[in-house]
């Protein structure tokens, strides 16, 4: 049982080296076009629409089985050639224990903006168990799409601290950009504050697959 698992590992590694969406990102000349889409899996899909029903985003985000199926929808249905992770860029500071939540028809609301250096230290740490459900997710993903590469993303720690200092969505970031030039001892350390360092919430894509 071992020696086929392993055997069948090495032709997943093998084919999922020659993926075309991964030749292509590596600067190769594919076999074909890969064809993948931003919010492939969504709300264009009756299936999304069964699946979320009346789960709030991040709930789904934090359920490992709804991850899972969610990201595998447009997989099954369209077959493109990469798979993008569902989940949403708060993730990290909602599993850090920073009060947030995702409005339909607005997006990311901060319950208390950050916006003094107080404020920049009192914010809690994130710790890599936390968001140990985007990291079963993948696990359980990498197993089901054997040769299709999966996406995995984070957000910029700008974009992760406008949010924290604005309360929610701007377009023109009046609030950040004048703590950053008003008070960059604060703003420096609220970049460097782990829920927005990138490498914390993108470790758990990075299993063999991920």
């Amino acid at each position: 049982m071992r020696v086929a698992e392993s055997l069948r590992g090495d032709i997943v590694r093998r084919e999922l080296s020659t993926a075309p969406f991964l030749v292509a990102a590596r600067g190769g000349t594919p076999s074909r076009l890969p064809v993948w889409f931003m919010r492939q899996a969504g709300r264009s899909l009756p299936e999304y629409r069964r699946v979320r029903g009346s789960v709030p985003m991040l709930t789904a985000c934090f359920d490992p089985g709804m991850i899972t199926e969610i990201t595998l929808q447009p997989v099954r249905r369209h077959g493109v050639d990469a798979a993008i992770l569902f989940s949403d860029i708060v993730v990290p500071l909602k599993a850090a224990g920073i009060g947030v939540d995702i409005k339909p028809g607005i997006g990311p609301v901060v319950d208390h903006p950050v916006r003094d250096r107080a404020g920049v230290r009192s914010l809690p740490l994130l710790e890599p168990d936390q968001v140990d459900a985007v990291h079963q997710a993948v696990r359980l993903l990498v197993a089901e799409l054997g040769s299709t590469p999966l996406i995995g993303f984070a957000g910029a720690p700008f974009t992760l601290a406008s949010y924290l200092i604005e309360g929610g969505p701007s377009r023109n970031h009046e609030h950040p950009k004048a703590l950053l030039n008003s008070a960059p001892q604060t703003w420096t350390p609220l970049l460097e504050k782990p829920p927005h360092q990138p490498h914390i919430s993108l470790k758990p894509n990075l299993p063999p697959g991920g």
